[in-house]
């Protein structure tokens, strides 16, 4: 296919596991679940500050892709205790209030790596 681009973070594990952090097809962008891990592999403890840092992980992607938050039409939250939705909602909302993507957060067990409390996807269509 030789419109697709596929964009990587340079996580280890794109190699590993295959896969892109994005891949952009033609107008549309599909972005990875994004966990909220610093360069040096650090993750704050905050539930907001990790919804922060998935954001801007998948804002980079999105930008490498030719696009932006702006351009999202869909979005996954996943959780592991569905009382941090009151501190990850409002970081959702400051970011993606004016796009008002379509949302769906769910509750999960466990993510792979037990600091994260929250994991974020997204879906984008490139603006005409």
């Amino acid at each position: 296919m030789s419109d697709r681009q596929l964009v990587s973070s340079g996580s280890p594990f794109e190699a590993t596991v295959g896969y892109s952090r994005a891949v952009r097809v033609g107008d549309r962008v599909f972005v990875a679940g994004t966990a909220p891990i610093w360069p040096d592999g650090e993750v704050d403890p905050e539930p907001a500050a990790q919804a922060r840092r998935c954001f801007e992980i998948i804002g980079a992607a999105l930008a490498a892709a030719g696009s932006s938050l702006a351009d999202v039409v869909r979005t996954r939250v996943y959780l592991t205790d569905a009382a941090d939705m009151a501190a990850v909602g409002p970081v959702h909302g400051e970011l993606l209030g004016t796009v008002r993507p379509a949302n769906t957060t769910v509750v999960v067990a466990a993510l792979l790596d037990p600091r994260w409390k929250v994991e974020i996807e997204v879906e984008a269509v490139l603006s005409q």
